[in-house]
């Protein structure tokens, strides 16, 4: 279990994370979400105690993680995939870290065995692509069999069977009882794998909840439909109370009513339907909406 209990970390005037309080459980898959410069990576660095708090506090299975001897058989993590000595081989690269935290030398052959860099064991990392990297450092993560395992943007550079691999990885970690931590951009890929969302900008929480609870309270439904009598459909579902947007071709998107009471109502009125489709927007779009206020660099915004 990770537990953060107002955490804080200042650099001078600038506030990084402002009193972050959250838990991170066993048994799940928890998303670390929150746009660029909401304190991500400066949380996970003081989890592992690479950096130290402001003020607060944050625990790993109840102490802190800095003072833990033998590290990797308590916490796995993988902050950056690039951090590596590319003059080593992989192999001998998890070697160094096997005897530094007293894991068996056989952990070094399992784990490249499981992340699928066992026929590059022997080669140089230096020429290795972002995806092996990410691989060896996922590697790394695994190598003590620890409880708990950060990843900071664990998908960059991998391909689409590298994704699937660790989307099922994830999940058998978290059935296996361990606490999984990730932060990641990729919202598609947080939407099929975390059980549990914590949610920041600027420092501060802003959403601590599961996956479940977070799309019901966050996500917007819209109903699409598509007829050959739009403008009368209009006219029925405006005198309903409903917001109708057209979007060409005979179609639109009605808010503030269900497709069955659009249905009906069209029965009712005589208009006929080609097309009737609930449609509730992405984990993506959730929480683009939820973080508006946080974001601090916006594409193509004034100058």
């Amino acid at each position: 279990m990770i537990e953060s209990i107002r955490l804080t970390k200042r650099y001078g005037d600038t506030v990084a994370v402002d009193e972050l309080t959250f838990t991170a459980e066993p048994g799940k898959v928890t998303g670390f979400l929150g746009p660029n410069g909401a304190g991500k990576s400066t949380t996970l660095r003081m989890i592992l105690g690479l950096n130290a708090p402001t003020g607060g506090s944050v625990t790993v299975n109840g102490v802190p993680f800095s003072s833990r001897p033998r590290g990797l058989r308590h916490v796995g993590a993988l902050l950056d995939a690039q951090d590596v000595h590319g003059g080593r081989s992989a192999h001998a690269h998890l070697s160094a870290l096997a005897r530094g935290n007293r894991v068996p030398p056989s952990r070094v052959d399992a784990v490249l065995e499981e992340v699928g860099l066992a026929k590059a064991a022997r080669r140089r990392i230096g020429g290795f692509s972002l995806g092996m990297k990410q691989r060896l450092g996922i590697a790394g993560a695994l190598l003590g069999d620890p409880p708990v395992l950060l990843f900071d943007e664990p998908l960059n550079g991998l391909d689409p069977e590298g994704v699937l691999w660790v989307r099922g990885l994830f999940r058998r970690l978290a059935d296996e009882g361990r606490t999984v931590f990730v932060s990641s951009h990729m919202m598609a890929e947080m939407e099929a794998t975390a059980d549990h969302l914590v949610v920041i900008g600027r420092g501060r929480l802003i959403a601590d909840q599961s996956l479940r609870e977070f799309s019901a309270r966050n996500a917007s439904r819209a109903v699409l439909v598509h007829t050959p009598d739009l403008a009368a459909l209009d006219a029925v579902l405006r005198a309903e109370g409903a917001s109708v947007c057209g979007e060409g071709d005979a179609r639109a998107r009605v808010t503030g009513l269900s497709a069955a009471r659009i249905g009906e109502l069209a029965h009712r009125h005589g208009i006929v339907l080609h097309e009737l489709a609930t449609r509730t927007s992405s984990l993506e779009s959730a929480f683009m909406a939820l973080t508006a206020d946080s974001v601090d660099y916006l594409a193509g915004e004034a100058q």
